[in-house]
């Protein structure tokens, strides 16, 4: 390519000087003749790019979308940087010592960014070993988020909501990429201890199987609904595992659909979802039988005043906050039992 920009330009600035316009005129036109085939050169690379970027995006070939620009942005600067050397030869300026001394610099240059070098290598890794892709949904330290663009240097992440996270590739040491060639979703499905578990997993495949047969979802499952059986035993739930395999990016459209039909399917045979619940001991007598306690319900101005109050009454009493309440429930207490007879 340099040759041939380089015998242009000497054919034209030949024939200016055979025509006895100048040497001004010859190097003018030289220069010109420069310009023109290096725009010929970068118009026609930039139009098979684009093309085959627009072949690309309809195939929803994100390999191809990653790569493009970068290859692109590398061919800008050899085309660059072999016109500025044409230029240079035209000008009577020797490049050779030149290119030398660029070569000492980038040298210089190399041990004194050594993290930029780092950021373009790991990128260069990265990118042609097909780790990620745009549109990849990745996790990268405790950043996560959709990959909306790829440079050599750096890579940029868009998280929920809405922020957008730059890191440099320097940086990068473990990729965890969500949606590489599939998807999965895991799901941790917890009910009662009284529940029959056989049932709650016949429950699941019958949901997988509707799933499928959905027209709207079918086609993002790969393949049935893969049940792990009972996981674990928590305080107050048997946990059942289970994952379903997907397409790239669509498990949480799948996994929150198949939450919203266990729901549905659960209340209709009645299978018990636990959540938390707090009991409360009032302790039990030598009878066996447990004292009554008396329940006020109060204001929230009604309980302000009493907070301050009851401070007050113990510390000129000498007794303890504790015992006063314990007093109050004892006397709550007494009341009801006189109060029942």
């Amino acid at each position: 390519m340099y040759a041939v920009i380089r015998v242009c330009a000497s054919y034209l600035g030949y024939n200016a000087d055979k025509i006895e316009l100048g040497g001004m005129l010859s190097t003018t036109l030289s220069l010109v003749v420069v310009a023109l085939v290096f725009a010929l050169i970068w118009e026609g690379v930039n139009f098979i790019l684009e093309t085959l970027m627009s072949r690309s995006e309809k195939l929803n070939n994100s390999r191809f979308q990653t790569i493009t620009p970068i290859i692109r942005n590398i061919l800008l600067f050899a085309l660059s940087l072999l016109s500025i050397m044409v230029v240079l030869s035209e000008l009577g300026i020797n490049i050779v010592p030149l290119l030398a001394g660029a070569g000492v610099l980038g040298i210089a240059i190399g041990f004194g960014a050594q993290t930029l070098v780092k950021d373009f290598l790991t990128g260069l890794v990265i990118i042609f070993e097909d780790v990620i892709q745009i549109g990849d949904v990745i996790q990268l330290g405790d950043k996560f988020g959709l990959v909306e663009k790829i440079t050599l240097r750096k890579i940029q992440l868009r998280d929920l909501d809405g922020k957008v996270h730059t890191i440099p590739f320097g940086e990068v040491t473990i990729v965890s990429n969500l949606t590489k060639d599939y998807s999965f979703y895991l799901f941790d499905i917890g009910v009662a201890y009284r529940e029959n578990t056989d049932e709650v997993i016949e429950v699941l495949k019958e949901i997988d199987e509707e799933m499928r047969a959905d027209p709207d979802f079918g086609e993002l499952i790969l393949e049935p609904l893969e049940v792990f059986g009972v996981d674990k035993f928590d305080d107050s739930a048997v946990v059942i595992k289970a994952r379903i395999k997907t397409k790239p990016i669509q498990q949480w459209n799948v996994g929150r659909e198949f939450n919203r039909r266990i729901k549905h399917a659960f209340d209709a045979r009645n299978i018990e979802i636990p959540f938390p619940h707090t009991t409360l001991y009032f302790g039990e007598g030598k009878d066996g039988t447990s004292p009554a306690a008396n329940v006020r319900m109060m204001n929230k101005g009604q309980a302000s005043n009493d907070a301050a109050t009851r401070p007050q009454v113990a510390s000129k009493t000498g007794i303890s906050r504790s015992a006063v309440q314990d007093d109050d429930l004892s006397a709550g207490a007494d009341s009801s039992d006189s109060g029942d007879n």
